[in-house]
């Protein structure tokens, strides 16, 4: 099965993951509902799918958490506060520089951190708000300084929590992030 085969038919589980209400059973800020989150959307597609990564893996010239630090880098993230949007955002920051899983961090990641908003700020993100060089550039350089990515999500932040069609649109918008520019 190629990308775009596994992009086609996890975007679809990301679609169900609401459809079906699972969405509404994942524990919020954790890094088991960060798996669960994962599984669902990968389960069939990768054979790692909700698993914490054993391997090293880098982005262009970023690297990683080192494998054999993570699963204590989780834990610490996973005590970090999310009672403010600065919370938030922290932990949002530590756990995309985590990259728990071999492929599909960004797409469930981002799925974690509406569920944190949502939670404990009765707010989402609108993701189509969200311009997609802006917001790789911005998490790309979040880890030294995170202002941009905050000012980027703090704009687009929505009180319309449970509407259905503005989560199906921040899907499509997410998976247009991990898409190569050449592709549209």
């Amino acid at each position: 099965m190629n990308s775009h085969e596994i992009d086609k038919l996890s975007k679809q589980k990301a679609y169900d993951l609401y459809d079906s209400g699972f969405i509404n059973t994942v524990e919020v800020g954790t890094t088991q509902g960060l798996q669960q989150i994962h599984r669902y959307l990968f389960a069939g597609l990768y054979d790692f799918a909700g698993q914490i990564r054993a391997l090293n893996i880098s982005k262009g010239h970023f690297r990683f958490a080192n494998a054999l630090y993570l699963k204590p880098a989780l834990q610490a993230i996973e005590q970090m506060p999310e009672t403010t949007f600065a919370d938030i955002i922290d932990k949002y920051v530590e756990m995309n520089i985590a990259h728990p899983f071999l492929e599909g961090n960004g797409r469930a990641t981002r799925i974690w951190l509406d569920l944190m908003f949502k939670k404990n700020l009765g707010q989402v993100v609108d993701w189509q708000q969200v311009d997609k060089k802006r917001y790789l550039q911005a998490m790309e350089r979040s880890p030294i300084n995170d202002l941009e990515i905050s000012f980027l999500l703090k704009n687009a932040l929505t009180d319309k929590i449970h509407d259905r069609e503005l989560y199906m649109k921040g899907i499509d918008q997410s998976y247009y992030y991990e898409q190569p520019e050449d592709n549209h």
